[in-house]
């Protein structure tokens, strides 16, 4: 069900890797309606950074906000392996980055975030991936509710 790495932690906010805006408002629709304790970390796709760019993920997280308003949420960006994808994603606004720890230039993207007040994570949390299943259709959304939930530790 996951395809992060590790377990969930407790109490922190379910992470749901999301792909569109449709995923992405799916997943605060979810949160919203399920009264999730901290809302719901909307992340990336591993490497999304590099592909598809900061400005893209962040406007689609943008357009998910205004479709579901008032879910607490946060965003995550990965990175991969590419310091300075990260160091333009900082640039572009990101606040929460996921960077391999063993780049080069780790340390740098860290120190430049801590000085925006942003984030870097070394991993990626455990979370329920929504390119493996349709929110739209019923089994889909169960499978997003129980998980949020806290079911798909």
């Amino acid at each position: 069900m996951g395809a992060g790495t590790g377990q969930r932690q407790e109490g922190a906010a379910p992470a749901v890797t999301v792909h569109s805006v449709a995923q992405a408002a799916a997943a605060l629709a979810a949160a919203g309606q399920g009264g999730v304790p901290g809302g719901v970390l909307l992340l990336s796709a591993p490497g999304a950074a590099g592909s598809l760019g900061a400005p893209w993920f962040l406007a689609m997280i943008a357009d998910a906000a205004t479709a579901q308003p008032g879910v607490p949420h946060r965003a995550a960006l990965d990175c991969g392996d590419a310091p300075g994808q990260a160091l333009a994603a900082l640039r572009a606004g990101a606040r929460l980055l996921i960077l391999d720890p063993a780049c080069p230039g780790f340390a740098a993207v860290a120190a430049a975030a801590a000085e925006t007040g942003a984030k870097v994570w070394p991993a990626r949390p455990a979370s329920l991936d929504l390119g493996r299943s349709d929110p739209g259709r019923p089994g889909g959304r169960r499978r997003l509710a129980a998980w949020l939930a806290g079911g798909g530790r």
